[in-house]
């Protein structure tokens, strides 16, 4: 009986001891299965990475062609449309034509062959990109003619610019109340100078602006002593200040030099405008300097401005612009239809090309400051 009872009671401590034992492992389970569910939540973290969608753009190759370094404009055009661009995940191929449109044929080549998903050309001249454009749309590449509309394309798919109709309704009005035309006798003195007649542009500019003024001119107050009112006789090539400068040397001399006042001049942009003001610094007498209208808000322009040598120039925010045309990639990227909101006025005479157009604001000596230092186009020290 007593051997018995020994052998019950080792049997309970023996089973007591297992039950301390089981108790004692699973302790150390919890640990090794949040190491397992780490193990295993770490490819899923990956794989959620892996998922997370890429910038817009998903690095895909913009070509980019502006048409030359020598303005202003272009050079600010280029640099924002890049950087936005590439802030909305694109690949940005930039280049610049120096004003050769062999040159900016070959570059776009080289776009078509580098394998760019949509084009955005700030033409040279607008009529002699027939061939290089033919061979985009074989590729099915979508063409953004860039501010200056591309003619007679049919590979043209957008057009983005700002509303230049209005850019020369407004340097019209300006001289028109500058002149004070409906109510002064006059007659006053007027000389016109547009820009390169291969841009497309200057028919909206120069026609915007005479649309307000040839009314005056049929009447007779105002007047034009160099008879210089065709848009293709006071064109200039390429915008070029030397050029503009030359003509109107030429025109002063002719028409001015015995002190005949000049009191307006329809000048289509600043490096025109430029051009004028530097003919009159060297060679005009009257008291009486003329209302010099102007676009593009250049710096040099805006120093002249503020002097008072320049009236007003129409104040284009291509920040604004360039904002636009990346929406407008960005919509076509993703094949959605791209903001429009013009379909009936730019016919490149192939077709209505859709477009949308910027509003332009006109800027003087009363309001630059709101306009381009307030908003950081520019800084203060930058035009003094």
């Amino acid at each position: 009986m007593k051997k018995l009872l020994a052998l019950l009671l080792a049997l309970v401590m023996v089973f007591a001891l297992t039950g301390c034992i089981q108790t004692v492992a699973p302790a150390t389970e919890p640990a090794e299965a949040e190491a397992e569910e780490e193990a295993e939540a770490e490819p899923a973290a990956e794989e959620e990475a892996e998922a997370e969608p890429e910038a817009s753009g998903d690095g895909a190759l913009v070509g980019v062609a502006m048409p030359t370094k020598d303005l202003q404009r272009w050079n600010q055009d280029g640099d924002y449309m890049k950087a936005m661009l590439e802030e909305a995940g694109y690949q940005v191929d930039l280049q610049y034509g120096a004003n050769d449109i062999a040159t900016q044929v070959s570059q776009l080549e080289n776009m078509i062959a580098n394998g760019c998903k949509v084009l955005v050309i700030a033409s040279i001249d607008g009529s002699s990109l027939g061939t290089v454009l033919a061979q985009a749309k074989e590729n099915n590449i979508p063409v953004i003619a860039y501010d200056r509309l591309i003619m007679n394309s049919d590979a043209v798919t957008y057009y983005a610019t700002f509303d230049n109709w209005l850019v020369g309704t407004k340097q019209g009005e300006f001289i028109r109340d500058a002149l004070d035309l409906d109510n002064a006798d006059g007659p006053f003195n007027i000389e016109f100078i547009t820009g390169d007649p291969g841009d497309n542009n200057i028919n909206f500019f120069f026609d915007g602006a005479m649309s307000i003024l040839q009314p005056y001119l049929d009447e007779g107050k105002l007047v034009c002593p160099s008879g210089q009112t065709e848009k293709a006789v006071v064109a200039t090539a390429a915008w070029a200040t030397d050029a503009a400068q030359s003509r109107f040397e030429n025109i002063l001399a002719a028409n001015y030099s015995d002190g005949t006042p000049l009191h307006a001049v329809l000048a289509s942009n600043d490096s025109t405008a430029l051009g004028v003001e530097n003919a009159l610094a060297a060679s005009y007498t009257n008291d009486i300097y003329p209302v010099i209208t102007g676009q593009d808000c250049d710096i040099a322009i805006m120093k002249n401005l503020i002097e008072g040598k320049q009236a007003m120039s129409v104040f284009k925010d291509t920040r604004t612009l360039a904002a636009k045309v990346v929406e407008m990639v960005d919509a076509i990227m993703k094949g959605e239809e791209p903001p429009i909101n013009d379909t009936e006025t730019y016919d490149n005479g192939v077709g209505i090309v859709p477009s949308f157009l910027c509003e332009p604001v006109g800027c003087t000596v009363d309001n630059y400051k709101e306009l381009l230092i307030d908003t950081g186009y520019y800084t203060e020290d930058q035009l003094k």
